[in-house]
């Protein structure tokens, strides 16, 4: 077995990830090799143009973050971690080889994953997080960034690669220094010069440099006060007829209650200061580290882990609640009634607040906000009546990332259903920060003129929509307090003061339906789903009764009717359907969506599955405008599942509401 195979599954779509005890010592010290090479390569005289004009040897962050320096070699990473145990001693180990080859290495400590990207971004870009996100207590991870942006899929297969190199040369290297050990009496050098392997690194310890946590934490509180009063600048200039009354001046504290569950991750230590700096009371709960997780994984997103916060928002009548994941990159909320927003809607909101808080020199006729292909089926009509352009991207928070930096200025805001949402309108970085997010829709709450104001452009664009659209002709003017009583909507604006009006919706959780081990069988079970649905529709819109299940299959995809029969992929190739049963798969206007696995939208409802890119299993979803709806949208998957995948649809046709 090549050396190594055991960790080969721990580089996935996204990072380095995987059980703790792969993390190995002989593991750490190959993927650090691994990482000086990649980072020499790309100091070696390689332009960055967000390279920011900052004397790093004073470590001082950049004081402008759009200009444009010429370019200049860049040999610096910023390295930061997470609470899990050995997080931190894998991120010394790591900034220990980097400095051995002549990088020079900025040690940022415990920190969020977005704040290790903002510190990135002041020396070049270049930088490195010990983090496992949302994971289990026992799980170990890395992520990283080469000039401002993160891996692709395939970056993260090319270092793989560089690691199993570097332990070849290696291996070679030990083997020929014995050798000729073994002829010039153990002496510690070769005729080369060269030293033995056994000889420790030298660590240039001046290379490493420890920034203090205040300023660490200070520069980034700094830098997001600086986005509100230039959010507040533009404000007044865009609405010189319509200034703020409520009395409340820019940068003061909001007069609001916030409750914050840090889940004791990374933002344990950083939360409540910078909240602090913005609202009037700030209520904390869980936000000491501790990489045992006592109260469960840090993941916002699994069912009834927001119960204690939803119970204190209520108990103190706050008006809203946030929840942050293990390395800050994830955000949830719960609305003043104690109710969780769902991810669709906050999306929804978060891309509001992006397109109306714009820039003027970024204004677009129609912005494009980006969203997976997991939300919702409503999501595309409220983006539009937004006055936006939805875009349904692949599943991926880096994905979302690269997709915003491709599109340029044309992409203000994106956003998935896992709680990553990044704001792309040149205020602060590009990057799903869950405490910035938060902190842009509290201030957007309460600095808004006018519901009247916030769902102008929903009135304007009311024609436009379709019968399931939420009816904004008038102003929403009353609202109900936490206990059901009416009240009238006034500032600060609270998330039921909007989110009342937005659609219902009944959905399913990320459902993770394991494959076997024999990979090869299983690769095109997606792929064997989209063709048929392909044929499906071309048969539905046929005149003749029926027709053979042939090979009239869309680019990229695999014909339904060569599978080997032999393998565990279990279908019938001689299968016929009439048009009529090809309707009744397939409704009139059901449409299908092959980017990121099979989404099929109904009238009422959607369902999608898809690969997974973290673990080895296939997910699943579906969602409604009633219970109803979704359970006949779950019967069509299953239906369709059910000619090939026997087990498949069995597992689907188990799944419950949530």
């Amino acid at each position: 077995m090549t050396h190594f195979s055991a960790q080969q599954s721990l580089f996935r779509a996204y990072d380095v990830r995987g059980a703790r005890q792969l993390f190995t010592s002989e593991f750490i010290q190959a993927l650090g090799k691994s990482f000086a090479q990649l980072y020499q390569i790309q100091s070696c005289g390689i332009e960055d143009k967000r390279l920011k004009n900052t004397h790093i040897e004073n470590h001082q962050p950049a004081p402008n973050r759009h200009s444009t320096p010429p370019a200049r070699r860049n040999n610096t990473v910023v390295i930061g971690y997470d609470v899990r145990c050995n997080s931190d001693t894998i991120a010394h180990t790591l900034a220990n080889i980097l400095s051995s080859h002549a990088l020079t290495v900025i040690n940022l400590g415990l920190i969020t994953t977005p704040m290790m990207a903002f510190w990135a971004e002041q020396y070049g870009g270049h930088g490195i997080m010990v983090t496992a996100s949302h994971s289990e207590k026992n799980t170990l991870g890395v992520k990283w960034l080469v000039a401002n942006a993160s891996p692709s899929s395939q970056d993260i297969q090319n270092l793989y690669q560089k690691l199993l190199a570097i332990y070849d040369a290696k291996a070679n290297y030990f083997q020929n220094s014995l050798s000729i050990n073994t002829h010039s009496n153990n002496s510690s050098e070769n005729n080369h010069g060269l030293k033995s392997s056994s000889q420790p690194l030298t660590i240039s310890a001046n290379r490493i440099n420890h920034l203090p946590t205040t300023r660490v934490v200070g520069a980034y509180i700094e830098a997001i006060a600086e986005v509100f009063s230039c959010i507040h600048q533009h404000s007044n200039t865009r609405n010189s007829d319509t200034q703020i009354t409520h009395g409340i001046q820019p940068l003061s504290k909001l007069n609001i209650t916030i409750v914050i569950d840090c889940m004791h991750g990374a933002t344990s230590n950083i939360a409540q200061a910078l909240f602090q700096r913005f609202c009037r009371q700030v209520i904390m709960l869980n936000d000491t580290p501790d990489g045992n997780f006592p109260l469960g994984n840090p993941d916002p997103t699994e069912p009834n882990r927001l119960a204690e916060l939803q119970q204190t928002v209520m108990i103190h009548e706050a008006d809203m609640g946030l929840a942050f994941d293990g390395d800050g990159d994830r955000l949830m909320i719960v609305d003043n009634r104690g109710k969780v927003v769902a991810p669709d809607h906050l999306l929804y909101l978060l891309a509001q607040v992006a397109i109306t808080e714009r820039p003027l020199s970024a204004d677009v006729d129609a912005p494009q906000v980006l969203f997976d292909v997991k939300c919702s089926h409503h999501l595309t009509k409220l983006l539009t009546s937004l006055g936006a352009t939805p875009v349904m991207t692949r599943t991926g928070s880096s994905l979302l990332r690269q997709q915003l930096q491709a599109r340029g200025a044309h992409a203000i805001f994106a956003g998935e259903l896992s709680g990553h949402f990044i704001f792309n309108d040149g205020y602060f970085i590009v990057f799903d920060d869950a405490m910035y997010s938060g902190l842009r829709l509290l201030h957007w709450l309460t600095h808004s003129v006018s519901i009247g104001t916030i769902h102008q452009s929903i009135m304007n664009k009311q024609t436009e929509l379709g019968s399931n659209t939420p009816n904004y002709s008038k102003p929403v003017t009353t609202t109900v307090d936490v206990w059901g009583e009416p009240k009238p909507v006034t500032a600060p604006y609270q998330l039921t003061d909007i989110t009342q009006n937005l659609p219902m919706l009944v959905s399913t959780a990320d459902h993770y339906l394991p494959l076997s081990s024999k990979v090869d069988s299983h690769c095109t079970i997606i792929e064997h789903l989209v063709a048929f649905c392909h044929y499906l529709q071309r048969l539905a819109h046929n005149d003749s009764s029926s027709t053979r299940l042939v090979a009239e299959v869309a680019p990229n995809t695999v014909a339904v009717n060569t599978v080997n029969t032999s393998s565990s992929c279990d279908y019938d190739h001689t299968l016929q359907y009439t048009t009529a049963q090809a309707q009744q798969l397939l409704p009139a206007g059901t449409r299908l969506s092959c980017i990121d696995g099979l989404r099929l939208d109904f009238d009422k409802g959607f369902g999608v599955l898809r690969k997974s890119n973290t673990s080895h299993s296939l997910t699943v979803r579906f969602a409604g405008d009633s219970v109803a709806d979704l359970k006949d949208i779950q019967a069509h998957f299953v239906a369709l599942c059910r000619p090939f995948y026997d087990t498949l649809a069995e597992q689907i046709a188990a799944i419950y509401p949530e």
